[in-house]
């Protein structure tokens, strides 16, 4: 392919940052981290999220939480204590809300047969 057909493509970070800036969307993005039951692909989410909104001096400031505890707490070991949370997400324009999920669906388990309780 030469040069001249090649397409052009948006650097996919600095789109998201731009697309995270709202909370709204920002808020079904962390949803959607959240759902997927691996707490780094959440952190990493709410670190998308903090640089969204200004980076984590911007944060920090708006939260009254330590700049450094603040790194800390986002970095990939970070774990972050639920007071911290809903602060960072109070100065991203989101909260944190509690879901109830639909009923699982229950099978049935078949009884066991006569051969089944020899073996």
């Amino acid at each position: 392919m030469s040069k001249e057909q090649t397409t052009t493509s948006v650097p996919a970070k600095p789109y998201l940052l731009e697309r995270l800036r709202d909370p709204q969307t920002a808020a079904a993005y962390l949803s959607a981290a959240a759902m997927d039951d691996d707490p780094a692909a959440f952190l990493q989410a709410l670190r998308n999220v903090t640089e969204a909104m200004g980076g984590i001096s911007s944060i920090a400031e708006r939260t009254g939480l330590n700049r450094q505890q603040l790194y800390r707490t986002l970095s990939k070991d970070g774990n972050p204590e639920l007071r911290s949370l809903t602060r960072i997400l109070g100065a991203s324009g989101i909260r944190l809300q509690f879901v109830a999920q639909k009923p699982r669906r229950r099978t049935a388990i078949a009884p066991r047969t006569t051969a089944q309780k020899a073996a």
